[in-house]
Parts: C-alpha cells; structure tokens; sequence
C-alpha cells in the first residue's frame, strides 16, 4: 500500500514537471496576444483618450496580473472575483492607510500591503498583484495619492474590468483555453450575452 503511494506521488511529480517544463507554442502565443492588447488597451485610453490631468490608467500591478489572467488562467488567482475583488479590496486597504498616516512611509507601506493580504484572505479574493495595489496607494506619484478613493474607482476598478474582458475574449479563443474555470461564472456570462447555458 505504501509503495503503490509512493509511485502515484512520483507519477503525479513527473507529470507536474513535464506539464510545467514542456513548450506549448500555442500557450505562448495566445499569453502573448492576451497580456498584449490588455495592456495595450490600458496604455491606449491612457494616452489617448483621458486628459492629461486624469492621465493614470496604467499601474505597475496589472502587469502582475496580466501574467496571471493570460499566462496562468487556471491558478484560483486568475479567477474574475479574485483579479477585480483582490484589486478593489487592496486599493481601500491602501488609500484608507495613506489618509489615516499620510506621511509615515515606514508604517503605511508595510500596513497597506498587510491589510490587504488579511481582507483578501478574509474575503477569500487573493490576487497576489493586490499586495502591489495597495502598496502604489502609499508610495505612488503625487497624482495616484490626490486621486483619493477614486483611485479605487479609476484607474483600479476600471483597469481590472479591462483587463477581464480582454482576458474573457482571447483566454476562450482556442479550443484548449478556457477562462473562468468556474462553470456558474460561466453560465451568468453565457445567460447574458449568448442566451444559454454550457
């Protein structure tokens, strides 16, 4: 009983390391056409489209999660509630800190990424790029700093929106991706917009 254990542990390690060591050119290519025009799509309505007194739609935590939504869609943290509630919850986190301590870089910076870390857990939503999030709510240009509680609003909920739909469009494109890998997520998505279930 013990060896037949022992060589499911071992079967399952060298299927692990192969999935995970093998190229799959396809992956690849359709991480890249994903992170691309998510990002891309972010950097356009920055440079183009907003003001240049509003322009901050870009943060460094979407590249993070850009690895996540296009490169690891099946990790639970790629999943829509963790990316946009992971985000949301992180930016109050460090916004509330910046404004009760505002000029304490040593707390607030360890403080909003901690607060994060336990309302993400809490609300059982971790994105790891969260830490990021609250963290550019502290230590972020004077422009993401005057932004206030809007920054929770734009660029964090709006960017992670973006970057879900992209991820919904192109992680669904062939065959061998699928995002979410939740089926419920699914059929809300399917019900609204193709009008049947999976």
């Amino acid at each position: 009983m013990i060896t037949k254990l022992i060589k499911k542990g071992i079967t399952a390690s060298k299927n692990s390391i192969q999935r995970e060591t093998s190229f799959d050119y396809r992956e690849q290519f359709w991480s890249f056409v994903g992170a691309f025009f998510g990002i891309g799509l972010l950097a356009f309505f920055q440079s183009y489209l907003l003001p240049q007194s509003e322009n901050v739609l870009l943060i460094a935590s979407f590249g993070a999660s850009s690895v996540l939504l296009y490169g690891a869609i099946q990790s639970p943290f790629s999943q829509p509630r963790n990316l946009i509630f992971g985000h949301l919850i992180s930016a109050i986190m460090g916004v509330t800190v910046y404004k009760v301590l505002p000029d304490i870089i040593w707390l607030t910076a360890p403080l909003s990424v901690a607060l994060a870390i336990v309302f993400m857990q809490i609300t059982k939503t971790i994105h790891p790029p969260g830490g990021a999030t609250a963290l550019i709510a502290v230590i972020g240009t004077e422009k993401i700093k005057a932004l206030g509680y809007m920054y929770v609003i734009s660029p964090v909920l709006i960017g992670s929106i973006v970057l879900f739909m992209v991820a919904l469009i192109f992680n669904n494109m062939a065959s061998h991706r699928k995002y979410p890998t939740d089926r419920r997520f699914m059929n809300v998505i399917r019900r609204l917009f193709l009008k049947k279930k999976i």
